[in-house]
C-alpha cells in the first residue's frame, strides 16, 4: 500500500503517556531504609533450579531475592496471604511504571483491590538502565514460560516451565489440587530477566541477564503476602527459556523483620477506594 502524502507528519505526532504517575502515592523510602537497617532475618527459602517454592512475608517485612552460584532469572507471583483472589497485576504495574521495574516502584494488585503489594527498596542491578538494544532488567513484558505454548509451538510435553513450577509450588503450599492452584497462577515479574522489543519487528526479545552471584533485588511488603518464585529452566535466558540443557542455578529468598517501633506511623494500604458503582449507583 502506498504511503499517504502526510505519512511523515502522522508519524511525527508526539506520544502521550497513558497513565501519568506523578499523583501516585509515594513510598517513604527513607522510613523503609531506617526500618531495614535494624531488621533481623526471620526466614529463607532456597529455590532449586527448574523448580519453584513458596514463601510468606508479613506486612511491614522485607524480602530479598538473590542469585546464588550462577546467573539465573526467576518468575515471581504474589498473592494476598489471606485472599488468593487478590494477586499481582503485571499489566497495570507495567502501565503505571513502564516495561521494567526499578527501585521505588511497586507491584500493584488486581482489580478491584488495585493497591501496592510490594515496593522495590534495593536493587544491585539498578546500574543497568536500558542498553543499546532497548533491553532492561526485571521484566514486566513477558508472561511466564508455560507448557501450553510449548505444546503449541513444538508439540512438546514439558513440565518444568515456570507456569507448571508455580502451579506445583502453590498446590503444595495450600493443599489445593493442581487444577485449582493453576487458576491462581498469574503473569509474573521476571526477576533479573533482561528483555525488550526489537525496533524493526516489535518482537519480544530476551538476552543474557547481567545478574551475577550475590546480586539481589529487595522488596518491602505492603500487605501480608504469599509469594512463589520459579528458578526458570532457561537459566540466564541467554538462548532459550524452556530447556533441560541450559545451565540453571538456585535462587535464594530471605525474609527480614524490622525491630518493634521501626515503622511507627506506617499503615498498610487499604484496598482501592473506587465505590464499584460502575455507573449504576454505589
Amino acid at each position: 500500500m502506498n504511503e499517504p502524502a502526510d505519512a511523515d507528519a502522522r508519524r511525527a505526532i508526539k506520544p502521550v503517556i497513558c497513565y501519568p504517575n506523578e499523583t501516585l502515592p509515594v513510598p517513604d523510602l527513607a522510613l523503609y531504609a531506617r526500618a531495614r537497617a535494624g531488621a533481623m532475618k526471620v526466614g529463607e527459602r532456597r529455590v532449586a533450579p527448574r523448580d519453584a517454592g513458596c514463601f510468606g512475608v508479613e506486612a511491614g517485612q522485607f524480602f530479598r531475592i538473590t542469585s546464588v552460584e550462577g546467573p539465573q532469572v526467576g518468575d515471581l507471583n504474589l498473592w494476598n496471604a489471606q485472599d488468593l483472589g487478590e494477586r499481582f497485576y503485571s499489566g497495570k504495574t507495567r502501565a503505571l511504571h513502564g516495561t521494567h521495574l526499578k527501585r521505588g516502584e511497586r507491584m500493584w494488585s488486581s482489580l478491584p483491590h488495585l493497591r501496592p503489594m510490594a515496593t522495590v527498596t534495593e536493587d544491585t542491578l539498578g546500574w543497568y538502565g536500558f542498553d543499546a538494544f532497548g533491553g532492561s532488567v526485571h521484566d514486566l513484558i513477558g508472561t511466564r514460560c508455560d507448557p501450553y505454548t510449548g505444546n503449541l509451538l513444538r508439540g512438546a510435553q514439558y513440565h518444568h516451565c515456570c507456569h507448571s513450577n508455580l502451579t506445583r509450588a502453590l498446590a503444595d503450599e495450600t493443599g489445593l489440587p493442581l487444577s485449582a492452584a493453576e487458576g491462581h497462577v498469574h503473569d509474573v515479574l521476571n526477576v533479573f530477566m533482561c528483555t525488550g522489543f526489537t525496533r524493526d519487528s516489535g518482537q519480544y526479545f530476551m538476552k543474557a541477564s547481567p545478574v551475577r552471584p550475590g546480586d539481589y533485588i529487595e522488596f518491602f511488603a505492603e500487605i501480608d503476602l504469599l509469594g512463589a518464585l520459579s528458578a526458570c529452566p532457561g537459566g540466564d535466558c541467554s538462548a532459550e527459556h524452556t530447556s533441560d540443557v541450559a545451565e540453571c542455578y538456585p535462587l535464594l529468598v530471605e525474609v527480614f523483620a524490622p525491630q518493634p517501633g521501626a515503622l511507627d506511623g506506617w499503615r498498610s494500604p487499604a484496598p482501592n477506594a473506587y465505590d464499584r458503582g460502575h455507573g449504576r449507583g454505589g
